[in-house]
């Protein structure tokens, strides 16, 4: 075994069904604001393995539902197998994937767009699975949690969640069934292979709004407004009123999200990520959207039924 000093690592290492015996090399993995994660060659095998962080349990986690998640997006051939979960060391093994990282300026094109829809919806009718993700919920459980660990409230967190509960109550007028989400569609957690888009990562999968991958897809991503256009059409076939005010209006819930998860993580996490500059870049951009002069009108439009 390739030498180490993270006695964590090493028992997770050896715990692992089908490596004993093999030789084993480990390259950590850099990416990653949440978890440690590793390249691990098992022999002439290859897989990622995962170590849970500290106190994730905080942020909504729960890995028993992560892996239950990951299997399911695995069977809908849009995930990497699901190899091993060791819930006792924190560790989740997945199988590696061959693909690269898709660039902000390559989402903008419509045949990679296509490809990264195309995985969403196939997740999205995943069957049920046991969690939930309640996003307006959520922003006011990582609030009462990061207050209760002494992080101080952002300044702008009233009126975040005054435009937040105007959401919730417009999309409440007619609720969408729950799909299998995934809630967490950054960047870093799409490969490209050829025209095939591999999703990773389903910590924060849930039964939830499809409207809140799609938001969460488009305002992290960057997407412009016609990509924005093109990503409805690929997934509903059609773009309506509705469509767009939903989406314009979950992009503002995903930064919402974005930014109380980095409140709670500067109570709980170790790694060396600056939460604060986080936390207030996606609040800077929620009331930026929130302000916009069409927020009236998104909310009007989102009250109706999606057909």
């Amino acid at each position: 075994m390739t030498p180490t000093p993270d006695p964590a690592l090493e028992a997770a290492i050896a715990a692992v069904p089908g490596w004993e015996g093999r030789h084993i090399g480990i390259t950590p993995i850099t990416a990653g604001i949440t978890n440690r994660n590793f390249l691990i060659e098992a022999g002439h095998e290859v897989f990622v393995l995962r170590l849970a962080g500290r106190d994730t349990e905080l942020l909504g986690i729960d890995r028993e539902a992560e892996w239950e998640a990951g299997r399911a997006a695995a069977a809908a051939g849009v995930g990497p197998e699901a190899y091993a979960f060791l819930p006792q060391y924190g560790c989740l093994v997945t199988r590696f994937v061959q693909g690269g990282h898709i660039s902000e300026d390559d989402l903008q094109r419509e045949e990679v767009l296509a490809s990264v829809i195309g995985s969403v919806r196939a997740f999205h009718a995943c069957p049920a699975i046991r969690s939930s993700f309640p996003v307006f919920r959520i922003v006011e459980d990582y609030h009462r949690l990061a207050s209760d660990r002494g992080v101080a409230t952002p300044a702008a967190y009233g009126e975040a969640h005054e435009a937040a509960d105007r959401i919730e109550a417009a999309f409440a007028m007619a609720p969408m069934p729950p799909t299998t989400c995934h809630n967490d569609l950054l960047n870093a957690n799409f490969l490209l292979e050829g025209d095939h888009v591999w999703i990773v990562d389903y910590e924060y999968a849930g039964m939830g709004d499809p409207f809140f991958d799609l938001g969460n897809l488009s305002v992290n991503n960057g997407l412009e407004a016609d990509a924005q256009e093109t990503a409805l059409r690929q997934y509903f076939g059609r773009v309506e009123d509705v469509h767009r005010a939903r989406l314009a209006l979950m992009r503002i819930m995903s930064d919402f999200r974005e930014a109380m998860w980095g409140v709670i993580q500067q109570a709980i996490s170790a790694l060396d990520v600056d939460y604060v500059e986080y936390a207030q870049t996606h609040l800077t951009r929620l009331l930026t959207n929130a302000g916009d002069e069409r927020f009236e009108d998104w909310l009007s439009a989102a009250a109706a039924p999606v057909r």
